[in-house]
């Protein structure tokens, strides 16, 4: 397991949050395609900054998978992390918008950034201690892609919540 584990963690971090950053932009620069929507920002709400994290979390972590193969606890730690990273965005952004009223891009850009660089630190923390007992690996794995098939979903057929509403149209998902 300690095969340059810092590097791969280092790599998987500026993989995402450049993979994140593209998908930002993505679904305007295809001309609102309806086959990027599902996993690019459709609009500014905290939902689907959440997905901006997301899904360059998971395709990083299929590829680095492919080489940490002898690690039973793979797929639970990265579930820890996916989940501290999701967690963490509405988390900041809500409590920062709370006490200050509202939050200047950069901020919603810090946010961005702290909560992929803790999801990454949770995890080699988690790898390196190789203290997580994971039983059912593929339940994990399994509560991952359920995860992403939300993002999926939520895209289409948004639920009328705050979560979802983007703060500058007052709008949901694609649909509004």
């Amino acid at each position: 397991m300690k095969r340059d584990l810092s590097l791969w963690q280092f790599v998987g971090f500026a993989a995402t949050t450049l993979g994140g950053t593209l998908l930002h932009f993505l679904y305007d620069w295809m001309d609102q395609s309806i086959l990027i929507a599902p996993f690019s920002g459709v609009n500014e709400s905290t939902w689907e900054h959440m997905k901006l994290l997301f899904f360059p979390l998971f395709i990083f972590a299929l590829i680095q998978s492919r080489f940490f193969k002898d690690s039973e606890n793979f797929w639970c730690v990265k579930l820890a992390g996916i989940a501290t990273g999701l967690v963490l965005i509405p988390v900041l952004f809500y409590t920062y918008n709370g006490v200050f009223g509202k939050s200047p891009d950069w901020v919603n850009i810090a946010i961005f950034f702290v909560s992929a660089a803790v999801a990454f630190l949770l995890e080699t923390r988690l790898f390196q201690k190789d203290r997580l007992r994971c039983k059912r690996s593929w339940l994990a794995f399994a509560v991952i892609c359920l995860i992403g098939m939300s993002f999926v979903v939520f895209t289409f057929a948004t639920p009328q919540i705050p979560l979802f509403q983007d703060p500058l149209t007052g709008t949901y998902g694609l649909n509004g």
